[in-house]
């Protein structure tokens, strides 16, 4: 015992108390560990007998009437009628089995200038019911597929269709913008003010700066937009704008402001732009970028 005290003193550092208190609790622990697993094995639960009261439970449920509900669905099925669901109101979509928000939903699509070509359309209706559309299909007055339209073929077709019309993107107001497709309200309003930051787009390459804009809206821009080729964009005069008035434009920071400003005070006014690749901050590539928007009066 004196060894295993002297091999607990020197191992964890222990005092001799400490080594003899250590001694007692580590069997106590041990006890503590396992005691509840000897302790369910040996009062092991027995199982009960519940024969009686089952034999009880099951001479009630004998003596109790069941009434035999009729299937929902055939119930559905029997009260279809034909309808159209561009003309129907919220009432008989009700009375065809549909739902109530079902139904009032289909009405207010109707509301905002929604229409049902053919009668899969439905199913494009959040939350449709796939099993009543599945039993109303039959009764649906629309046609399954869309008619194809016909192929003119004379001469005059290549009048009567719409020409395709563009618009200038630095005089487009958000209202030209949204119609097309891809630019709701909030990205229309975001390419305005990023237009009017910069001063003007003068290449299309720019909408890719425009936050939110994916390649397929800045390819239907391209197409269906123009940049005047006679378009002068706001300019910036370097020599008489403060730090604060450059640094509110796109392409440049607080950082580059103040060494612009600070290499006109040391310096003396910019004699020309390529005076700028004096500006440690600017590469040619940044200053490419932003002298279509730079003066020097």
């Amino acid at each position: 015992m004196n060894r295993v005290k002297a091999w607990i003193r020197a191992t964890l550092g222990f005092s001799r108390g400490e080594s003899n208190a250590f001694i007692i609790l580590l069997p106590l622990m041990v006890l503590t560990v396992f005691s509840m697993s000897f302790y369910r094995y040996w009062s092991a639960p027995v199982a009960r007998d519940y024969s009686n009261h089952r034999h009880y439970l099951d001479s009630l449920i004998a003596t109790w009437e069941w009434e035999k509900k009729e299937d929902s669905v055939i119930e559905r099925s029997n009260s279809f009628f034909h309808f159209n669901p561009n003309t129907a109101s919220q009432e008989q979509l009700q009375s065809l089995g549909l739902n109530k928000y079902l139904a009032l939903r289909i009405v207010k699509y109707r509301s905002k200038g929604g229409k049902f070509e053919i009668r899969t359309d439905l199913m494009n209706v959040y939350g449709m019911d796939t099993l009543w559309f599945k039993n109303a299909l039959p009764y649906i007055d629309l046609p399954e597929v869309k008619p194809e339209k016909p192929v003119e073929t004379n001469r005059s077709s290549k009048f009567s269709k719409k020409e395709k019309v563009t618009f200038d993107l630095n005089a487009a107001d958000t209202s030209q913008l949204m119609k097309l497709y891809g630019i709701g309200p909030k990205l229309a309003l975001r390419i305005v003010k990023y237009r009017n930051k910069l001063g003007g787009f003068v290449n299309m390459s720019q909408l890719k700066e425009v936050y939110g804009l994916d390649s397929a809206v800045i390819s239907r821009l391209a197409e269906m937009t123009f940049i005047d080729r006679n378009f002068t964009p706001v300019k910036l005069n370097i020599n008489q704008l403060t730090e604060k008035e450059l640094a509110v434009h796109p392409y440049l920071n607080w950082k580059i402001a103040r060494a612009i400003t600070a290499y006109r005070f040391q310096h003396g006014a910019f004699q020309s732009l390529d005076d700028l690749s004096q500006v440690k901050l600017l590469d040619e590539q940044e200053l490419e970028h932003i002298r279509p928007y730079l003066t020097l009066d």
